[in-house]
């Protein structure tokens, strides 16, 4: 058996996400290959190269494939399918661009968002937003799969010497073209990578004041800030920072949740953080049901007064 990772990068580095997508294909008991499609992205081929426990990479190098067009890297990967018996992505939104498709043309299902491998052909993933956990068992003969990144530790990325083998890149299907990007600039890390998270929810009660109690302390950590769903939609911070079934899936050493009281969608999206601290008034409140540490308190005296101690 040998697995393809699909990787994810800027055509200069390996994004962290593709290091847990393949611990997970190192758990299906498959020899793990990867697969760099870009243009100029020798960097990144050499970057994947030394990930421990990869024994090749595919660099397939064209225009075709600069910008990641999803009906173009599934193009690709259906090029070299037939040698393996998994595939897998990352549940990101590219991932989740292109997976279904691979899928649909090797008319085989789809297997998303796995926390845990069993066996080869047998893994578990979150449904219900997280409340349950269901066991899936496939048969087809390969198995094109999502990984949830924050279910698998990640691969080590120094210490392998994989081979680099060249593919030749597929044609432009002309079904889309990339018309451009605007990306965010912040000195914050990014929200689903970042060690350390900050989240605000509703109870804060205006885009001024979840600035004013909720910046200084992720300042004071060097943390990521975050947001529930409650607070991204009353305004008072931006899309990007919502973090929940709908939003960013995060699992960082430290989450600290600041006036949210714990939706079900929220909790999907956190519960797998290394320690989650939570502060708010209401100690019915569900997320101090995930919670290891629980201060019930206004979060307009206590933030503050946790800034100052810090």
């Amino acid at each position: 058996m040998t697995a393809l990772v699909i990787a994810e990068h800027d055509n200069a580095t390996i994004k962290a996400a593709t290091l847990n997508t393949v611990t997970a294909a190192a758990a299906c008991g498959a020899d793990v290959h990867v697969l760099v499609a870009g243009e100029n992205a020798q960097a990144a081929a050499q970057a994947a190269a030394q990930i421990a426990g990869v024994a090749k990479v595919i660099h397939a190098d064209g225009a075709s494939l600069k910008d990641g067009l999803a009906e173009n890297l599934a193009a690709q990967v259906l090029q070299i399918a037939g040698n393996y018996s998994h595939i897998l992505f990352p549940a990101t939104a590219g991932g989740k661009n292109v997976a279904p498709r691979v899928a649909a043309k090797l008319d085989v299902a789809q297997i998303s968002d796995i926390t845990k491998v069993i066996s080869a052909d047998t893994y578990e993933r979150p449904i219900y937003a997280g409340n349950a956990i269901a066991t899936v068992q496939s048969g087809d003969s390969v198995k094109v799969i999502t990984v949830r990144t924050t279910g698998f530790d990640a691969a080590p990325a120094t210490g392998g010497a994989a081979q680099v083998e060249t593919a030749a890149a597929v044609a432009d299907s002309g079904k889309s073209r990339f018309v451009g990007s605007e990306i965010a600039k912040s000195d914050r890390p990014e929200l689903t990578a970042a060690k350390i998270i900050v989240s605000g929810g509703r109870a804060l009660g205006s885009a001024e004041k979840f600035n004013e109690v909720i910046t200084p302390l992720a300042d004071k950590l060097g943390a990521a800030i975050g947001a529930s769903r409650a607070a991204v939609d009353a305004g008072y911070a931006p899309n990007d920072l919502q973090v929940g079934q709908t939003g960013k899936i995060v699992a960082p050493q430290l989450y600290i949740a600041c006036g949210i009281s714990g939706a079900i969608q929220h909790l999907a999206g956190m519960k797998d953080s290394k320690v989650i601290v939570a502060i708010n008034k209401d100690p019915e409140a569900p997320i101090f049901s995930v919670a290891d540490y629980g201060l019930e308190a206004d979060l307009f005296q206590a933030v503050p007064e946790l800034v100052k101690a810090l």
